[in-house]
């Protein structure tokens, strides 16, 4: 089944499009990514969307990606384009997203897939966080902080890498601070830097953080970043 990903730049949308073609059993033909102007969206990854066009570039995988205002239940229609522009030029016959608890989400993507006659796949739907992280570890998904909206992440937080021993910090403010460790709550948000569906690495040469001592929330600012080759497979399970 030749299927469009949703993607924003995060792990969860990469991680989900990972999985189906892993199976073997569907072939990933776009990658399908919306800019939202509102960085209070319901729908969409704001942070660093249009680092989006980078990964793809290092999956030599077409993409399609279009601005909305994000205006709640408008910003559909924007969705409903591009999937309906992916169905035409690329004849997918499915939709594969990362949701793993936001019922807003996923009922949303299955109403647009229902009108055009596309299978909505959800492979993330209601899995633990935990055993997510500790798989994207295992496949050699490397990931940032991309932005924290919560207590307990730190500006310090902006720009780190989640390894196994960073996850263990996020266990801990969960314990403490009720953090999701998933950061489906919007406690934090992810840039992926590397996974298998990669052919190169993104390296991050210039950023910036951009955070509001008020609200205790921030934003890493990536402002230039390359594709470059991996110097070395990573081991499995590190």
């Amino acid at each position: 089944m030749r299927l469009a990903a949703l993607v924003s730049g995060g792990k969860d949308g990469l991680y989900a499009a990972y999985l189906t073609s892993k199976s073997g059993e569907s072939e990933l033909s776009v990658m399908v990514a919306i800019k939202s102007l509102n960085p209070e969206s319901y729908m969409y990854h704001v942070p660093n969307i249009d680092l989006v066009k980078l990964q793809a570039e290092t999956m030599q995988t077409p993409l399609i990606f279009r601005e909305t205002f994000g205006v709640k239940e408008d910003e559909l229609s924007d969705l409903k384009a591009a999937l309906a522009e992916a169905k035409s030029t690329y004849g997918v016959e499915g939709v594969v997203s990362g949701a793993i608890y936001s019922n807003y989400q996923k009922t949303r993507i299955e109403g647009i897939c229902a009108e055009l006659g596309l299978k909505s796949l959800s492979p993330l739907w209601k899995r633990n966080p935990g055993e997510l992280w500790n798989e994207m570890f295992d496949a050699g998904f490397e990931v940032l902080i991309s932005a924290v909206a919560a207590d307990g992440l730190t500006e310090d937080w902006l720009g780190r890498t989640v390894d196994r021993n960073t996850f263990k910090e996020l266990c801990d403010l969960h314990n403490t601070c009720y953090v999701c460790t998933g950061g489906e709550g919007g406690e934090f948000e992810t840039f992926v830097t590397y996974c298998p569906l990669f052919k190169e690495k993104i390296t991050i040469e210039e950023s910036r953080n951009a955070w509001d001592q008020q609200t205790i929330s921030g934003q890493l600012i990536i402002e230039k970043a390359a594709r470059t080759p991996r110097l070395s497979e990573p081991t499995v399970g590190s």
